[in-house]
């Protein structure tokens, strides 16, 4: 598999179940590429919604994807600490065109005192019955539920104390 290059900057498109293309951000800089794991940092990148409305993002962010997990983790820099949004989502691929992921609605948003809320059960659920998701997929995507509810409560990956400054600090380096 290809991975992107440190430095170089990729665009990030998510899809759906059914292959429709949900959302395109446009650029991000990649700060670490392997076959594994992709993180990027981006600040005020322009975001393209499938209906057509585009809006910028306000304040930097560190994108986490990992081959193996099904989910990305996205650490907010704020003036009152570090948020976090965790998409459910299948594992990346990245081509030469984008790192490429498929959103499957769960999402999962924490808070800078490591206290969290699970999302867009709705959504998942009108989601899994309109686009047929397979029962074996169900269990997959729960499964990780609780492995990235795990990775918060132990601090681990994106949710060590340092994780994102130290990403951060590197991006402004590119800058």
């Amino acid at each position: 598999m290809v991975s992107p290059e440190a430095g170089s900057v990729m665009q990030i498109q998510s899809y759906k179940h059914n292959g429709q293309l949900h959302r395109v951000w446009e650029s991000s800089l990649v700060l670490k590429g392997t076959e594994m794991i992709v993180i990027g940092a981006n600040d005020k990148t322009s975001v393209k919604e499938s209906d057509g409305r585009t809006w910028t993002t306000r304040e930097p962010a560190i994108s986490y994807f990992h081959s193996k997990y099904w989910f990305n983790i996205i650490g907010m820099l704020r003036t009152d600490g570090i948020y976090y949004y965790c998409n459910i989502s299948s594992p990346f691929i990245f081509d030469q065109e984008a790192l490429k992921y498929i959103d499957y609605d769960l999402d999962v948003k924490v808070y800078p005192d490591m206290t969290w809320d699970l999302l867009d059960e709705d959504e998942y659920e009108e989601h899994k019955a309109v686009m047929n998701y397979p029962y074996v997929l169900d269990g997959i995507l729960w499964k990780n539920v609780r492995i990235l509810l795990h990775w918060i409560r132990q601090g681990k990956g994106p949710f060590a104390a340092d994780f994102i400054d130290k990403w951060y600090e590197r991006y402004l380096t590119y800058r």
